[in-house]
């Protein structure tokens, strides 16, 4: 309880401190720093907060799922779905999908959706608990998803193509109060359904013909641990393009403070990766004032490295 009360303290330490840096100097009596901060940074920042919490808890999911410390959506091909499908929905057009705010979400779900089951579907022919199997497959689906956005931008419009910039880089910065509500209500929802699932995803982990033996309906679990993936990677795809590592960093900190027990993961992972969208697109939007660095390209930065020597110790053992 103590180190869940900690982590509230800090996010919200944090979350107050993006609020007031930036490039524009506030004063607090100013009518235009209130319009900045109740219409700009508020919701930029929940929606970092947002995001980021749902990128850690799919990446947690993913990893107690494929039962492999290095698996990600983002790498695994999941996000890169998602992107698709927006792409395709972006293509078409509106009139297609009138209902941005409900639209686009959903299909980018779908396209989430659809990346994890096939994934599933090879992992019954292919152990993923081999590190070069994991990557071979998530290179295949990325390398895949890629082409066909690169199809979709062939045949897109001017105005198509600086939308479709948005969703390949990542950015928070189209936030609003609307986003913010549905991505916090598919978090919580999710975490409502994992979260008492700690246990089954525990026994998981030592295999499913332990977890068969001790009463888990594995099938079920996979089911619901896969659904869960595919909406939080497919949302925040839909609201804020693909923003890598995240997914990857935050849980594997997790399990080294904290231990392997999903009680701890799964929440500390949604903390951690809050924190981490949190602070970098605070930084993104500051050190190339007067541009702004998109958010994605920040989190690669950090996180491609982090990969790489992750993936070394891991060659090591």
């Amino acid at each position: 309880m103590f180190n869940i009360l900690a982590s509230i303290f800090t996010l919200s330490l944090f979350f107050l401190l993006a609020i007031f840096i930036g490039p524009s100097s506030l004063s607090i009596a100013d009518w235009q720093t209130s319009q900045i901060i109740w219409d700009i940074r508020i919701p930029r920042g929940l929606l970092a907060l947002a995001v980021g919490a749902s990128l850690g808890l799919a990446g947690a999911i993913t990893q107690a799922l494929f039962r492999n410390p290095l698996a990600d959506p983002s790498l695994l091909g999941i996000s890169s779905g998602a992107a698709l499908a927006v792409a395709l929905v972006i293509l078409i057009g509106p009139a297609w999908m009138p209902n941005e705010l409900i639209g686009v979400p959903i299909a980018a779900f779908s396209g989430a959706l659809l990346s994890c089951y096939f994934l599933m579907s090879l992992s019954k022919q292919i152990s993923f608990s081999t590190i070069s199997n994991l990557l071979l497959c998530g290179i295949a689906l990325n390398a895949l998803s890629a082409a066909l956005i690169g199809l979709c931008i062939y045949l897109a419009s001017d105005a198509q193509l600086r939308t479709f910039t948005f969703w390949t880089l990542g950015s928070v910065a189209s936030a609003n109060f609307k986003f913010v509500m549905l991505m916090f209500l598919c978090l919580v929802g999710v975490f409502v359904l994992i979260y008492p699932l700690r246990g089954p995803i525990n026994a998981l982990s030592l295999g499913e013909e332990v977890a068969q033996h001790i009463g888990v309906n594995v099938s079920g679990l996979k089911v619901k641990m896969v659904a869960c993936v595919a909406l939080l990677c497919g949302v925040s795809v839909a609201f804020c393009g693909m923003i890598g590592f995240i997914s990857l960093v935050a849980p594997q900190i997790v399990r080294l403070v904290f231990g392997a027990d999903q009680k701890n993961v799964l929440i500390f992972s949604m903390f951690l990766g809050g924190f981490f969208l949190l602070v970098a697109d605070t930084l993104a939007r500051t050190l190339a004032f007067p541009a702004e660095m998109p958010v994605g390209i920040f989190t690669s930065l950090i996180g491609a490295p982090y990969f790489l020597y992750l993936l070394k110790r891991k060659s090591r053992v």
